[in-house]
C-alpha cells in the first residue's frame, strides 16, 4: 500500500487483503497532467482469485439475516463519514472536480447510499395468494444470486461504486467490483474500512484495471452470473456479447443525451442558475471544431476566451465552459454525449416541436423541463422518452424510485425495490394442505 516516493501505490483487495500486482499502469492528476499513482493492471489471475474468495464468502454472509447485514452497513457508512474530508479531498484530486462538489455531494451521498439499503433491505415483503377450491397456499421467497460483478465509471467514482456495493451485500450478495482505472483511489480508501465495518474477508472484492483486460474477465467469467454496469454504450455492447452464452442478469446504465426545455414562462431567476450547473457540472475540443465547420456560433468558450492558469495547472485538464448557438438538430454535438463543460442552445416554437426534438436522439436518460403551467409541465413530461424527467428542478433524487434510462441509455432500473429485485432471484413455493 506504500507510494514509490512521490508516487501513489494502489493494491487490489481480495479476500480481505490487499495484494500487489505484477503490472501497473499510471493515474494522472488532471489539475496538473503529472503522474501522481500507479494503478494495477490486472487480469484473469486476480479475477480467479476474487472469484474464488467471493464463492467461499457467499454461503456464510448470505446466511446471515437482513438485520445483521444492516447493521455491517451502517458501520460502514459511519466510517465513510468520519473520513469524509480526506475522501473529497482524494475525489478531488483523482477525479478532478472542485473540492466542494466532491465534499458537498459524491462523498455525502456515498454515505447515504449505504445507510440507504441498510434501511431498505429491512422493509421488503414477499407476496402470498391463496387457492381455497384446490387446497393450496402460495407465496414467493427471494434469495442472493451469488457473486455480482459490479463495473462503475470515472465521473463519480466513489458515488457509483457504492450504489452498486451498497444493495448487492445488503441482499446477501458477494461482489468482485471494477472501478475505472482512471479513478481508483476512493475505492481503494474505503477498502481500508472494510474490516473495521465487520466486513467479511470476500464478501466486498476490488480489482483494479482496464476493461480488455479486467473487466472481460469479470463479465465472461461463469461463476459471475449477474453483472451491473454503468457506462459507455459500446462498452455495454460488448458485455451483452460476453454475457450472452452464460445467460447472466444484466442490468446496463448508459449514457445520456438530456434536454433541459425552458418555456416562454418559466421563472428564470430559479431556471437559468440551475440549467448553468447541470450543463457545465462535469469536466472536448473536437466537438467544437466540428460545430464550427458545421456553421455553428460559438457565443464564449472555447476558441473565444481566454483561459489563464497558474504555471502548475497549464498541463491540465482544463477547458473553459463553452456555449454553441445557431447548430443544426442533425450535428453531433446535438445527437453525442459530450463529457465537458459544452452546452448548445436552440430556440423553439411550441411543445409538439421540442417534444419531437428532445425525443429524435438515441438516449432517453434524463430531461428537465422549466414552466410556470403545470398542465404543460405534466403533458411534455408524460411524452418525453427519458427514464427520469426533473420539472422546474434538477438533480433531486428519491433513491426508493427507479433510476435509469430508455433506448440507447440503458437496460433495468435501480433504486430501492428495483434494486433488491435485480441482486436476488425470486421463487414461489405451492404449498398443497
Amino acid at each position: 500500500m506504500a507510494g514509490t516516493k512521490a508516487l501513489l501505490t494502489l493494491e487490489n483487495f481480495i479476500n480481505g487483503m490487499f495484494v500487489p500486482c505484477n503490472s501497473y499502469i499510471d493515474s494522472y492528476d488532471p489539475s496538473t497532467g503529472d503522474v501522481y499513482c500507479r494503478v494495477p493492471n490486472s487480469g484473469k489471475e486476480e479475477i480467479d482469485a476474487a472469484v474464488e474468495a467471493a464463492r467461499a464468502a457467499f454461503p456464510g454472509w448470505a446466511a446471515r439475516s437482513p438485520q445483521e447485514r444492516s447493521q455491517v452497513l451502517h458501520r460502514l457508512a459511519d466510517l465513510l463519514e468520519q473520513s469524509l474530508e480526506e475522501l473529497a479531498q482524494a475525489e478531488s484530486r483523482d477525479q478532478g472536480k472542485t473540492i466542494t462538489l466532491a465534499r458537498t455531494m459524491d462523498i455525502p451521498r456515498s454515505v447515504q447510499n449505504f445507510r440507504f439499503f441498510a434501511s431498505s433491505i429491512l422493509h421488503h415483503t414477499s407476496e402470498c395468494t391463496q387457492m381455497d377450491h384446490v387446497g393450496c397456499l402460495h407465496y414467493t421467497v427471494r434469495a442472493p444470486v451469488g457473486i455480482a460483478g459490479l463495473i462503475s465509471p470515472w465521473n463519480l467514482p466513489l458515488y457509483l461504486l457504492t450504489w452498486k456495493v451498497a444493495p448487492a451485500i445488503a441482499a446477501g450478495n458477494t461482489v468482485i467490483a471494477k472501478p475505472s482505472e482512471l479513478t481508483s483511489v476512493t475505492a481503494w480508501m474505503m477498502c481500508k474500512l472494510l474490516e473495521r465495518a465487520g466486513v467479511p474477508p470476500g464478501v466486498v472484492n476490488i480489482v483494479f484495471g482496464t476493461g480488455p483486460r479486467v473487466g472481460e474477465a469479470l463479465v465472461s467469467h461463469p461463476e459471475v452470473p449477474l453483472i451491473s454496469f454503468t457506462g459507455s454504450q459500446p462498452t455495454a455492447e460488448r458485455i451483452t456479447q460476453l454475457s450472452a452464452p452464460h445467460c447472466k442478469k444484466l442490468s446496463l446504465e448508459l449514457g445520456g443525451k438530456n434536454p433541459a426545455i425552458i418555456f416562454e414562462d418559466a421563472n428564470l431567476e430559479e431556471c437559468i442558475p440551475t440549467t448553468v450547473k447541470s450543463s457545465f457540472a462535469n469536466q472536448v475540443r473536437s466537438y467544437i471544431k466540428k460545430a464550427r465547420m458545421e456553421g455553428a456560433q460559438i457565443l464564449c468558450g472555447e476558441g473565444v476566451d481566454t483561459l489563464s492558469l497558474p504555471r502548475r495547472n497549464q498541463a491540465g485538464y482544463f477547458m473553459l465552459p463553452t456555449v454553441i448557438t445557431d447548430i443544426k438538430d442533425e450535428s453531433c454535438c446535438m445527437k453525442e454525449e459530450i463529457f465537458g463543460p459544452v452546452t448548445c442552445v436552440v430556440p423553439f416554437d411550441s411543445e409538439e416541436e421540442v417534444i419531437q426534438r428532445a425525443n429524435s436522439v438515441k438516449y432517453g436518460l434524463a430531461a428537465t423541463v422549466w414552466s410556470s403551467n403545470v398542465g404543460r409541465i405534466h403533458r411534455v413530461a408524460k411524452k418525453l422518452q427519458s427514464g427520469l424527467v426533473w420539472t422546474n428542478c434538477w438533480l433531486i433524487r428519491e433513491l426508493n424510485l427507479p433510476f435509469g434510462g430508455m433506448k440507447s441509455s440503458g437496460v433495468g432500473r435501480e433504486g430501492a425495490k428495483d434494486s433488491y429485485e435485480f441482486f436476488t432471484e425470486i421463487k414461489t413455493i405451492t404449498i398443497k394442505h
